[in-house]
């Protein structure tokens, strides 16, 4: 199977004034196509950072990044936010939802920005709620689902443009026992169904349990299980 992320060498250090707060240290990990990796570890212990290094939010300090065959820690932020459009799908704990828009105008937003008809978009739309259950709950707003809902919209939106990458911040995070579990089956299906991979932060064991593979950080180090 063939390596879709690889990190090597990375160090990061945030810098305030003349503090140096060094978050990740020399971290490499190789991410087939394909896989569903969970990352744990203690808060502080840099999880959201990397993932944050891997979607192109933030660059490292020292290392490289390869995405789908493109270093993105060389890419101009201009180039970033192109290449994000494309390649990468956030999942976020707050599901992060326009409350004014309906269900299908929230999971359309990606799109916007393409060059698909208005007959492709809506196609497009139609298909991952599909895909995510909520084909009879398009028209509603967010505050009319429940946050299980909620999630399965972002989940929608995160993969409307057929991302290279699935990004997964806490997905389940703000979700009672019920609503996670189901979240987790999707998230399982979109990865074997669909092939999509799929990188997840999550302090919770049992989420971590739907992966392939699980990876421990702790300060600021990577450590398989």
């Amino acid at each position: 199977m063939s390596t879709l992320v690889e990190i090597q060498n990375v160090t990061k250090v945030y810098r305030r004034d003349t503090l140096e707060i060094p978050v990740l240290q020399n971290i490499s990990l190789n991410v087939p196509e394909g896989e569903f990796l969970a990352l744990m570890g203690p808060s502080g212990s840099g999880k959201t950072t990397l993932l944050n290094l891997i979607s192109g939010i933030d660059k490292p300090t020292s290392g490289s990044i390869i995405v789908a065959g493109t270093d993105i820690a060389k890419l101009s932020e201009s180039a970033l936010a192109k290449w994000r459009s494309h390649h990468i799908g956030f999942v976020f704990q707050f599901y992060n939802l326009m409350p004014v828009l309906t269900a299908y105008e929230n999971v359309e937003l990606p799109l916007l920005l393409t060059n698909l008809s208005k007959k492709e978009k809506k196609e497009r739309v139609a298909m991952v709620l599909k895909v995510v259950g909520l084909e009879d709950r398009m028209d509603h707003y967010p505050k009319q689902l429940s946050g299980g809902q909620q999630q399965r919209v972002a989940i929608a939106r995160a993969i409307v443009s057929d991302p290279t990458v699935i990004i997964g911040d806490e997905p389940t995070g703000d979700l009672d026992r019920k609503s996670a579990e189901e979240i987790l089956i999707l998230l399982s299906r979109l990865n074997s169904e669909f092939k999509k991979t799929i990188i997840m932060v999550t302090h919770d064991p049992h989420a971590a349990e739907s992966a392939h593979k699980i990876q421990h950080l702790d300060k600021g180090e990577l450590n398989a299980n």
